[in-house]
């Protein structure tokens, strides 16, 4: 792996299942990415309640004030999501709701990268287009190539251990991070 200059790197994780497939993916980061990359996980999506305007004008929740934060000082952000019904979590849009109301807008000219994990094929290709989307709105930097979409993610993620084991799939996460870095720098 090649080094870099030093990079903190952000995950957002779409996922509140305890074995979630993409927890796993947002774990074995650290292992796959190029000397000198960081990570630090967001407040969990559990914690944001549901976005409602009255309940913004009583004030921002802390999580959302604190994940803002974190996105404002990191070098770029990962968001790793599961599919839901063609689309992301409605846990992981409501979060995107609620920092996107922040001042300052935290995603506004960060760069994001996607990765996602199903059961199906197509290792949710149609969550990380609605995704792209939404951020397109918020003005965010959305790396478009490599994308990593890894369908039958049981079949590559040991269940016993929660590492994600296959070995091309490996591979292709440490090509985007090194893409990821590229991308970064070119962005400053």
């Amino acid at each position: 792996m090649t080094d870099v200059q030093p990079l903190h790197l952000v995950t957002l994780l779409g996922s509140l299942r305890k074995g979630s497939l993409n927890a796993a993916v947002v774990r074995t980061l650290p292992e796959l990415a190029p000397a000198g990359m960081t990570f630090a996980a967001l407040p969990s999506i559990a914690g944001y309640p549901i976005y409602d305007a009255d309940l913004q004008a009583e004030g921002i929740p802390a999580v959302v004030e604190e994940a803002g934060e974190a996105i404002r000082a990191a070098d770029g952000v990962v968001i790793v999501s599961p599919e839901y019904n063609y689309s992301m979590p409605g846990g992981l849009k409501n979060a995107i709701d609620w920092i996107s109301r922040l001042k300052g807008q935290p995603f506004a000219g960060k760069p994001v990268a996607i990765q996602s994990v199903s059961g199906g094929t197509l290792g949710g290709a149609r969550m990380q287009y609605h995704l792209r989307q939404a951020l397109v709105f918020l003005d965010a930097h959305v790396l478009n190539k490599p994308e990593v979409m890894i369908g039958q993610g049981q079949n590559k993620i040991d269940a016993a251990t929660g590492k994600l084991t296959d070995e091309p799939t490996r591979q292709f996460i440490t090509t985007q991070l090194t893409a990821f870095v590229a991308y970064i720098e070119k962005l400053r």
